[in-house]
């Protein structure tokens, strides 16, 4: 637009006086269009937007005046100047009518060439400015429309994000406030806006006393700020909050704090879990190691050889591996005492055929269960050496109320051999005496002609359920009445395990079962370039390696149609996938377990019809 010409219109019905107008005005950046009446001027003017019209007073049909009463009388032309060109002389009442009808000057003939240049050049700069105007117009709307649009990005940036934006001046009075804000402390704008952050009671005054240093800061680029603040919500309630701030300046002076605001509560709460669990994972964890020490100890103690405290020690261990096995599953929240007896069922301490139990559904706090699974398995493994389980006549009832939060559980055996008190208590009788509530009273044992009677009565830990309250399934363990299969003896064993001991372990284990030769892999790359370039009867796999799956290890062995089981502290669900028909032996693992399991393997495979 600002490079567009400045158009003249001449109206004259006589040519020679246009062409002699022409010659006249003629300059750069000026179009002259002309019109030899006043309807060709009326068209003319529809299209064109002019500058300056000269009209000729005398034009037969309508005359200047009427033309431009046209003119004045339509919104587009009504803003056109006109000058009229007479070559008649003008008295004042014809000056009048022109001057009414719309006229800015008059131009009389003949022509001062001079005169007609100075007023042209008039109209001609103020058509200019005009067109200047109009592009400082159009520039400023252009910006208009960029700043609102600037401003709606932001705006709505603000209001959908997860920050509270604020901005106070320098006497800490806040001036905006978002959508955010709004959403984070529960303030709506009317409360807030106009008023010291302190009188709203958003932020307390120590938090103002903090920004308000903030505003002392030197030097031309001001730094930006962090702090960690509580604010107070609407409703009352606490907010912690991360703050970060930034001066805003004009010249040099500092005039606004522009605060970005993010609420950490959720955080804040979850890092005080998360402390508050692992110093409960420290305790579990020094309290588990304190049992596994004092059962080693005391196994040890009343052990007449080592085979004994093998079998004893290990045997523990187990049941208390197993348990932590269950609580893991119920991610150490509680679990049933039915749980528990199937356990004790599936590892072979129990037998299922002669053990008849009753009793409502309860479950069983974390520390409760892990003390009654040592308890059942001393039960147990008393009642399979010197008690009912030691003939095929023996029956063991478990039965068990539960009244007040009071758990009270019988153990009865019948069948087995007669029974005499023991001369003495052994750690046996101690840890079945540990599960009850720590009295002298809580555990007592009846020694009966017929059969032992254990009464051990719990008053914590003990939630009673419904009737209709189903119990999980147990983690299935590996069934030790299955019929012994071939030995090991002779065979070359892959062992993929990073832990030095654990792998000293099952290396002497395996050995001990006839293995003719244990390579170890510690690492996932390591064990594919022995399963590539080596030949192997069996395989055991620990469920990671360094936090490595061992997924193409398993995969690899699967289709060279190795024979392989998993030894790992892992579940089922965290092992890989694809490979549900693999044995899983949980650690601590059981040697006699252990080397079952690699028998029935080895069967298998030569075998495919054995079934364990």
């Amino acid at each position: 637009m600002p490079n567009t010409p400045i158009r003249f219109l001449i109206v004259d019905d006589i040519a020679e006086n246009i062409m002699a107008l022409e010659a006249l005005l003629r300059r750069d950046g000026l179009i002259i269009d002309s019109a030899g009446s006043a309807a060709q001027a009326l068209e003319l003017m529809l299209v064109n937007e002019y500058a300056l019209a000269f009209l000729d007073v005398q034009m037969p049909g309508t005359d200047g005046y009427e033309l431009a009463e046209l003119m004045r009388g339509t919104e587009r032309t009504r803003s056109v100047p006109i000058i009229f060109v007479t070559a008649a002389e003008m008295d004042e009442a014809r000056r009048f009518r022109g001057y009414e009808a719309g006229a800015v000057d008059y131009i009389f003939k003949p022509i001062d060439p001079m005169i007609l240049k100075s007023k042209a050049e008039v109209f001609f700069r103020i058509g200019r400015q005009a067109r200047e105007l109009e592009r400082q117009r159009d520039e400023m709307q252009a910006i208009a429309r960029l700043r609102d649009r600037a401003m709606a990005r932001l705006r709505a940036h603000a209001d959908n994000s997860p920050l509270a934006l604020v901005e106070c001046d320098s006497d800490l009075v806040i001036r905006a406030w978002s959508a955010g804000a709004e959403r984070a402390f529960g303030f709506t704008p009317d409360q807030v806006l106009g008023r010291h952050a302190s009188e709203t009671g958003w932020i307390d005054a120590e938090a103002c006393t903090q920004l308000a240093t903030w505003f002392d800061c030197d030097g031309d680029t001001p730094p930006r700020f962090s702090t960690e603040i509580e604010a107070r919500h609407a409703e009352g309630q606490r907010v912690a909050c991360e703050l970060y701030g930034s001066i805003l300046c004009d010249e040099g002076e500092m005039y606004s704090l522009s605060l970005q605001i993010l609420d950490i509560t959720e955080r804040r709460h979850a890092e005080e879990v998360r402390s508050l669990l692992i110093g409960e994972l420290n305790h579990r964890i020094k309290n588990t190691l304190a049992n596994v020490q004092s059962i080693a100890r005391q196994s040890l103690r009343q052990s007449d050889n080592l085979a004994a405290f093998e079998t004893s020690f290990t045997g523990r261990l187990q049941a208390l591996a197993r348990a932590h096995s269950i609580l893991s599953d119920a991610t150490w929240a509680s679990a049933t005492l039915d749980q528990l007896i199937d356990d004790q069922i599936r590892a072979g301490t129990l037998d299922a055929d002669r053990l008849h139990r009753s009793g409502p559904p309860v479950e069983l706090a974390p520390d409760m269960m892990l003390r009654l699974a040592l308890t059942l398995h001393e039960l147990g493994t008393n009642a399979a050496k010197y008690g009912a389980l030691s003939t095929p006549e023996g029956r063991v009832h478990l039965d068990w109320t539960c009244r007040s939060g009071c758990l009270t559980l019988t153990w009865r055996e019948t069948g087995g051999p007669p029974v005499t008190a023991p001369a003495r208590a052994g750690f046996g009788t101690t840890l079945i005496g540990a599960a009850g509530s720590g009295d002298d009273t809580a555990a007592r044992a009846e020694w009966r002609p017929e059969g032992v009677v254990w009464t051990i009565r719990m008053s914590e830990g003990i939630t009673p359920l419904n009737r209709e309250a189903a119990p999980e399934a147990s983690p299935a363990v590996p069934d030790m009445s299955s019929p012994a299969a071939q030995g090991i003896e002779g065979c070359h064993v892959l062992l993929v395990e990073d832990e030095p001991l654990v792998a000293m372990d099952l290396r002497f284990e395996l050995q001990d079962a006839g293995a003719r030769q244990v390579t170890i892999a510690r690492s996932v790359p390591e064990a594919r370039e022995l399963v590539a370039s080596h030949s192997f009867d069996l395989a055991l796999l620990d469920g990671n390696l360094g936090g490595q799956p061992v997924d193409e290890v398993a995969d690899a062995l699967a289709r060279l149609a190795v024979p392989f089981c998993f030894v790992s502290g892992y579940g089922r669900e965290h092992l890989p996938q694809g490979h549900d028909n693999a044995p899983l032996i949980e650690k601590p693992f059981r040697p006699d377990a252990l080397r079952l399991i690699l028998a029935q393997m080895l069967a298998r495979a030569v075998r495919p019809e054995f079934q364990t």
